[in-house]
């Protein structure tokens, strides 16, 4: 049952990943003085509930409380399901990273892949909780 559940909810994630405008997709992080926040964020590219990748601005915003505490939470949702993912998140200033994750419309908030103000944030999963299709499935993934 949780495969088939998996399965969609990657789905799901995948499609948002290549620019569906269904749903939000939130970040949670903590933030310098140890409370929760949480942003609607654009999915980059993602490898369905496993991983995720988000392009952001380097500094004092999202990259720099991730610096003091790597723990996250991920939301993507709409009226018909909801996909709350907890885990990791790290920085990647990459260039070969930067260049991977670059898509159309980051132009109007970068000079391009090279502007040292452009990072990616990688979020890995470490448990889910998934509600598609009417079906709930709870669970860790394996490292």
């Amino acid at each position: 049952m949780n495969q088939k559940i998996i399965a969609r909810a990657d789905e799901i994630i995948n499609k948002k990943a290549i620019g569906g405008s269904e749903g939000y997709c939130t970040l949670a992080l903590i933030d310098t003085d140890g409370y929760p926040t949480a942003s609607t964020i654009s999915i980059s590219k993602a490898d369905g509930i496993r991983w995720l990748t988000f392009c952001t601005e380097f500094g004092p915003g999202k990259a720099e409380r991730i610096s003091k505490c790597n723990r996250a939470s991920v939301c993507i949702n709409s009226a018909d399901y909801n996909i709350t993912l907890v885990g990791t998140i790290d920085v990647s200033c990459d260039p070969n990273t930067k260049s991977e994750m670059w898509y159309e419309g980051l132009e109007n908030h970068f000079s391009g892949v090279d502007d040292p103000n452009y990072c990616v944030l990688r979020f890995k999963t470490e448990r889910y909780n998934l509600w598609v299709d009417w079906q709930e499935a709870r669970g860790t993934l394996q490292a």
